[in-house]
Protein backbone atom coordinates (compact mmCIF):
# COMPACT_ATOMS: atom_id res chain seq x y z
CA UNK A 1 0.00 0.00 0.00
CA UNK A 2 1.21 3.45 -0.92
CA UNK A 3 -0.78 6.64 -0.50
CA UNK A 4 0.36 9.89 -2.11
CA UNK A 5 -1.52 12.93 -0.83
CA UNK A 6 -1.25 16.38 -2.37
CA UNK A 7 -2.38 19.29 -0.21
CA UNK A 8 -4.37 22.25 -1.45
CA UNK A 9 -7.70 24.02 -1.22
CA UNK A 10 -10.69 22.80 -3.21
CA UNK A 11 -12.61 24.93 -5.70
CA UNK A 12 -11.78 26.90 -8.83
CA UNK A 13 -10.96 30.01 -6.78
CA UNK A 14 -7.80 28.31 -5.53
CA UNK A 15 -7.00 26.08 -8.51
CA UNK A 16 -3.75 27.70 -9.64
CA UNK A 17 -2.51 29.24 -6.41
CA UNK A 18 0.87 28.65 -4.80
CA UNK A 19 -0.90 26.87 -1.92
CA UNK A 20 -2.28 24.30 -4.39
CA UNK A 21 1.04 22.98 -5.63
CA UNK A 22 0.36 19.71 -3.80
CA UNK A 23 -2.81 19.24 -5.85
CA UNK A 24 -0.96 20.16 -9.05
CA UNK A 25 1.77 17.62 -8.21
CA UNK A 26 -0.80 14.84 -7.72
CA UNK A 27 -2.50 15.82 -11.00
CA UNK A 28 0.83 15.65 -12.85
CA UNK A 29 1.62 12.25 -11.29
CA UNK A 30 -1.87 10.98 -12.19
CA UNK A 31 -1.30 12.06 -15.81
CA UNK A 32 2.06 10.26 -15.80
CA UNK A 33 0.40 7.08 -14.46
CA UNK A 34 -2.62 7.51 -16.76
CA UNK A 35 -5.18 7.47 -13.94
CA UNK A 36 -7.97 9.86 -12.95
CA UNK A 37 -8.24 11.44 -9.51
CA UNK A 38 -12.01 11.90 -9.36
CA UNK A 39 -13.47 9.35 -6.94
CA UNK A 40 -15.09 11.06 -3.91
CA UNK A 41 -14.27 9.31 -0.63
CA UNK A 42 -13.02 10.20 2.85
CA UNK A 43 -13.38 13.96 2.26
CA UNK A 44 -11.03 13.59 -0.73
CA UNK A 45 -10.83 12.99 -4.43
CA UNK A 46 -8.85 9.82 -5.10
CA UNK A 47 -7.44 7.80 -7.93
CA UNK A 48 -6.46 4.14 -7.58
CA UNK A 49 -3.85 2.02 -9.27
CA UNK A 50 -2.77 -1.57 -8.68
CA UNK A 51 0.82 -2.41 -9.45
CA UNK A 52 2.42 -5.76 -8.66
CA UNK A 53 -0.50 -6.62 -6.36
CA UNK A 54 0.01 -3.37 -4.42
CA UNK A 55 -2.64 -0.67 -4.15
CA UNK A 56 -1.49 2.89 -4.93
CA UNK A 57 -3.85 5.70 -3.85
CA UNK A 58 -3.48 9.28 -5.07
CA UNK A 59 -5.51 11.73 -2.99
CA UNK A 60 -6.44 15.40 -2.92
CA UNK A 61 -8.25 16.27 0.35
CA UNK A 62 -11.36 18.35 -0.26
CA UNK A 63 -11.22 20.06 3.11
CA UNK A 64 -9.62 23.43 3.45
CA UNK A 65 -5.83 23.26 3.83
CA UNK A 66 -5.74 23.64 7.60
CA UNK A 67 -8.17 20.70 7.98
CA UNK A 68 -6.24 18.31 5.71
CA UNK A 69 -5.63 15.96 8.63
CA UNK A 70 -9.34 15.08 8.79
CA UNK A 71 -9.24 13.62 5.28
CA UNK A 72 -5.83 11.98 5.74
CA UNK A 73 -6.93 10.27 8.95
CA UNK A 74 -10.03 8.86 7.21
CA UNK A 75 -8.01 7.68 4.21
CA UNK A 76 -5.45 5.90 6.39
CA UNK A 77 -8.26 4.17 8.30
CA UNK A 78 -10.19 3.15 5.18
CA UNK A 79 -7.15 1.68 3.45
CA UNK A 80 -5.74 0.20 6.69
CA UNK A 81 -2.49 2.04 6.00
CA UNK A 82 0.10 3.34 8.40
CA UNK A 83 1.56 6.82 8.25
CA UNK A 84 4.78 5.21 6.91
CA UNK A 85 2.79 4.14 3.81
CA UNK A 86 2.13 7.78 2.92
CA UNK A 87 3.85 10.59 1.04
CA UNK A 88 2.42 14.09 1.54
CA UNK A 89 3.24 16.82 -0.99
CA UNK A 90 2.81 20.51 -0.22
CA UNK A 91 4.12 24.03 -0.84
CA UNK A 92 6.69 25.57 1.50
CA UNK A 93 7.31 29.29 2.04
CA UNK A 94 10.60 28.54 3.77
CA UNK A 95 12.22 26.96 0.70
CA UNK A 96 13.55 28.82 -2.35
CA UNK A 97 11.07 29.04 -5.19
CA UNK A 98 11.13 25.99 -7.52
CA UNK A 99 13.21 23.87 -5.14
CA UNK A 100 12.07 20.44 -3.97
CA UNK A 101 13.05 18.85 -0.66
CA UNK A 102 12.01 15.64 1.00
CA UNK A 103 12.20 14.12 4.48
CA UNK A 104 11.16 10.73 5.71
CA UNK A 105 9.81 12.16 8.99
CA UNK A 106 9.98 15.25 11.18
CA UNK A 107 8.08 18.30 12.26
CA UNK A 108 5.56 20.09 10.06
CA UNK A 109 7.36 23.44 10.06
CA UNK A 110 5.17 26.46 9.39
CA UNK A 111 2.70 24.71 7.06
CA UNK A 112 -0.82 24.59 8.54
CA UNK A 113 -1.92 21.60 6.46
CA UNK A 114 1.07 19.54 7.59
CA UNK A 115 0.53 20.68 11.19
CA UNK A 116 -3.09 19.51 11.05
CA UNK A 117 -2.07 16.12 9.65
CA UNK A 118 0.42 15.62 12.49
CA UNK A 119 -2.25 16.67 15.00
CA UNK A 120 -4.94 14.38 13.55
CA UNK A 121 -2.88 11.24 12.98
CA UNK A 122 -0.77 11.69 16.10
CA UNK A 123 2.65 11.21 14.51
CA UNK A 124 5.31 13.00 12.50
CA UNK A 125 6.40 9.69 10.98
CA UNK A 126 5.40 10.16 7.35
CA UNK A 127 7.32 11.01 4.20
CA UNK A 128 6.87 14.54 2.94
CA UNK A 129 7.83 16.34 -0.25
CA UNK A 130 7.98 20.12 -0.02
CA UNK A 131 7.89 22.38 -3.07
CA UNK A 132 9.52 25.75 -2.46
CA UNK A 133 7.50 28.82 -3.25
CA UNK A 134 9.89 31.30 -1.61
CA UNK A 135 8.76 34.07 0.63
CA UNK A 136 7.23 37.33 -0.43
CA UNK A 137 6.99 40.86 0.90
CA UNK A 138 3.21 40.41 0.69
CA UNK A 139 1.12 39.18 3.56
CA UNK A 140 1.92 35.44 3.74
CA UNK A 141 -1.75 34.41 3.56
CA UNK A 142 -2.39 36.64 0.55
CA UNK A 143 0.75 35.38 -1.16
CA UNK A 144 0.07 31.63 -0.81
CA UNK A 145 -3.52 32.15 -1.99
CA UNK A 146 -2.54 34.32 -4.96
CA UNK A 147 -2.53 32.95 -8.50
CA UNK A 148 0.77 31.60 -9.73
CA UNK A 149 2.17 33.97 -12.34
CA UNK A 150 2.45 32.69 -15.91
CA UNK A 151 6.26 32.71 -15.83
CA UNK A 152 6.29 30.88 -12.48
CA UNK A 153 3.74 28.36 -13.79
CA UNK A 154 6.04 27.46 -16.69
CA UNK A 155 8.91 26.76 -14.28
CA UNK A 156 6.68 24.94 -11.76
CA UNK A 157 5.39 22.77 -14.60
CA UNK A 158 8.99 21.65 -15.27
CA UNK A 159 9.51 20.99 -11.55
CA UNK A 160 6.26 19.02 -11.26
CA UNK A 161 7.04 16.99 -14.38
CA UNK A 162 10.40 16.01 -12.91
CA UNK A 163 8.81 15.26 -9.54
CA UNK A 164 6.18 13.05 -11.21
CA UNK A 165 8.90 11.09 -13.00
CA UNK A 166 10.84 10.60 -9.78
CA UNK A 167 7.71 9.49 -7.89
CA UNK A 168 6.74 7.11 -10.70
CA UNK A 169 10.16 5.48 -10.45
CA UNK A 170 9.71 5.20 -6.69
CA UNK A 171 6.28 3.58 -7.11
CA UNK A 172 7.87 0.94 -9.33
CA UNK A 173 11.16 0.35 -7.46
CA UNK A 174 10.26 1.38 -3.88
CA UNK A 175 13.76 2.58 -2.95
CA UNK A 176 13.21 5.28 -0.30
CA UNK A 177 16.92 6.11 0.02
CA UNK A 178 17.13 6.79 -3.72
CA UNK A 179 13.94 8.84 -3.56
CA UNK A 180 15.44 11.01 -0.82
CA UNK A 181 18.70 11.40 -2.75
CA UNK A 182 16.91 12.32 -5.98
CA UNK A 183 14.55 14.81 -4.37
CA UNK A 184 17.25 16.42 -2.23
CA UNK A 185 19.75 16.71 -5.07
CA UNK A 186 20.92 20.12 -6.16
CA UNK A 187 18.06 20.44 -8.64
CA UNK A 188 15.50 18.78 -6.38
CA UNK A 189 14.60 16.31 -9.11
CA UNK A 190 16.46 13.99 -11.46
Amino acid sequence: MLMIVGLGNFGSKYANTYHNLGFLAVDKLADTLNIKVHRAECKSLTGLLSLNDEKIVLAKPQTYMNLSGDAVKELLAKYKASSRDMIVIYDDLDLPRFSVRARSAGGPGTHNGARNIVSEIGTQEFFRVRIGIGDSDEDKREYVLSSITNSDMLKFDEVLTGLAGTLKEYIIKRDEDKLLRDLNSKDGIK
